[in-house]
């Protein structure tokens, strides 16, 4: 299993799902952050639950996936289903308890989630340990609002879903 916000889903992400999948035969993908209601705010991750860093709903961030799964050949052997990472009690009910759930660990953030898995009881490998991030969803963003070009900084079905996403809501406006 791998897990994200994927806020939206980036090439830095697209890497991650690469060196899962090829670890994995079945490849669980985790959308955190599925409810607005349930975003709590964390200490090792002080942005991650404004609404600013979340503009896109748990339904708008599962098309993206599956458009990602889909152009990399995963379809068949994957699911995407909702992760709601501050919530370890309720991670039964969504993922089985023999999984293995594959993170990089770029922050403080990373690392309290993987010690939150394993206190949960589930396997946790964690992949390019000492790697550095180089790209964030939070760099995207701020190019998309800011009118700067974005869209290489995203797997090209994403910039297609977004390009749809911002039609559908222009022409909903009145």
């Amino acid at each position: 299993m791998i897990h994200g916000r994927f806020q939206p889903f980036h090439l830095g992400h697209l890497e991650y799902l690469r060196l899962t999948a090829k670890r994995c035969e079945t490849l669980i993908v985790g959308i955190t952050n599925p409810d607005p209601d349930q975003i709590a705010e964390e200490e090792t991750a002080q942005h991650r639950h404004r609404n600013e860093a979340n503009p896109y709903t748990y339904f708008e961030r599962m098309r993206m996936i599956r458009e990602v799964l889909a152009d990399e050949g995963l379809s068949e052997r994957s699911t995407i289903v909702p992760f709601p990472v501050n919530l370890p009690q309720r991670y039964r009910y969504y993922v089985p308890p023999d999984v293995t759930h594959f993170l990089r660990v770029f922050s403080d953030w990373e690392a309290t989630k993987v010690q939150r898995l394993r206190d949960a009881g589930y396997a946790v490998e964690v992949l390019q340990p000492g790697a550095e991030k180089t790209i964030e969803a939070t760099e995207v963003r701020r190019r998309m609002t800011a009118g700067e070009p974005w869209q290489e900084l995203v797997p090209a079905g994403i910039a297609h879903v977004i390009a749809e996403l911002e039609a559908a809501t222009a022409a909903a406006a009145p």
